[in-house]
């Protein structure tokens, strides 16, 4: 009797001996996992997305160590000092966003894609088709560590005679390390914009008669409210859009968006 008695306990001591090794193994895995996620949340918050405007839709973006443009012109004068590009993105066929000569004068590297709507490709020489890449509305595509989708801009009503018809252009939103940037384009107040989620970084034009007036734009970015909008592309027939307004207009309903005003004019007097 003694000896069955020895060896139960010695049995339960085993158990319990096992039973807290694989606790602490639980343990030790769900610290590791927490650890890992913290550093993640860590290392995305820390990748910082500079934005340095060139003049009215043309900029140059720093996001980590990658750096793309969107919709140069100006020459290759233009960027000068800017750091080359790992790629670009071009919304329209506009002037004030397309301009092979400013993608010539570049001289950009030979692997380097240039990522346009079909309307874009169409227009521009044959010579650069091998640096292409076509994305349409609602299309997606990975580039260089980018989950890149292409966003409808237009104007509003919907009409064939629109200066911004549905399906010609692209708005963008890029997503990296957690984080997601909007480029709107020339678009109105559209739902495709109403209906974005996530949103880190935003630019989102804003010049009559062209895309939308200020007021119309700080609805439309209190919709999906990013936590960053920069208002870019606000030169109309009439001047420049007041955009300390716009500000004003979306700090009113939401005072949670931080609204950064930068100089995309720095050729005015």
């Amino acid at each position: 009797m003694k000896r069955i008695f020895t060896l139960l306990t010695l049995g339960l001591l085993l158990v319990s001996c096992k039973n807290e090794q694989n606790n602490e193994t639980d343990k030790t895995e769900n610290d590791a996992t927490e650890m890992a996620e913290t550093n993640a949340e860590q290392q995305s918050d820390s990748v910082s997305i500079d934005i340095e405007p060139i003049s009215h839709a043309t900029a140059v973006f720093t996001w980590g160590d990658a750096v793309f443009y969107t919709d140069p012109v100006g020459g290759a004068e233009a960027f000068s000092g800017a750091e080359e590009p790992d790629f670009i993105l071009i919304t329209d066929i506009h002037s004030d966003h397309m301009d092979a000569e400013t993608l010539q004068a570049l001289e950009l590297d030979d692997s380097l894609k240039i990522i346009v709507p079909q309307a874009v490709k169409d227009q521009l020489p044959a010579e650069m088709e091998n640096r292409l890449v076509v994305m349409n509305n609602g299309e997606s595509m990975e580039h260089m560590g980018f989950d890149i989708e292409a966003i409808p801009m237009y104007n509003l009503p919907e009409a064939e005679d629109a200066m911004h018809v549905k399906g010609r252009g692209n708005g963008y939103v890029l997503e990296k390390d957690g984080k997601r940037l909007y480029i709107s384009g020339d678009t109105e107040d559209i739902p495709e914009m109403r209906n974005l989620e996530n949103i880190d970084v935003a630019l989102v034009s804003m010049n009559l008669p062209y895309t939308m007036p200020i007021d119309q734009a700080a609805e439309g970015v209190v919709a999906f409210a990013p936590d960053k909008i920069y208002p870019y592309h606000y030169r109309g027939q009439d001047g420049l859009a007041d955009v300390d307004q716009f500000k004003q207009m979306v700090n009113q309903e939401n005072e949670d968006i931080e609204v950064v005003l930068l100089d995309w004019y720095p050729e005015r007097e």
